[in-house]
């Protein structure tokens, strides 16, 4: 039982942690893509492909659609842009680092 209290008391930590950054609005899989860009950029404004988001390990389970549409909310809410110069598959963290 005490490893359950343990998973218990990490959860409540991320949960605050989510909301000391504003990230408490999003659904788990806008976290999941959100993240994985965080973790695939270097710093705020480096470029990262859509395939590289794409292929992070906690995006690879999300359909085509829903990954899709998660971008375009993210870009909405002003947490992602797109590259300079490119239409689509580039995209930069325009949100502070976590």
């Amino acid at each position: 039982m005490d490893k359950f209290k343990e998973i218990f008391e990490l959860r409540a930590i991320l949960m605050r942690m989510e909301r000391d950054v504003g990230l408490d609005g999003l659904t788990s899989a806008e976290k999941d893509v959100f993240l994985a860009v965080q973790s695939l950029s270097a710093k705020v404004g480096a470029v990262v492909a859509s395939n590289e988001i794409r292929n992070h390990q906690n995006v690879r389970s999300l359909s085509q659609a829903t990954y899709h549409r998660i971008l375009r909310t993210l870009l909405e809410r002003g947490l992602l842009g797109r590259a300079a110069g490119s239409k689509a598959n580039s995209y930069v963290v325009t949100a502070g680092r976590i």
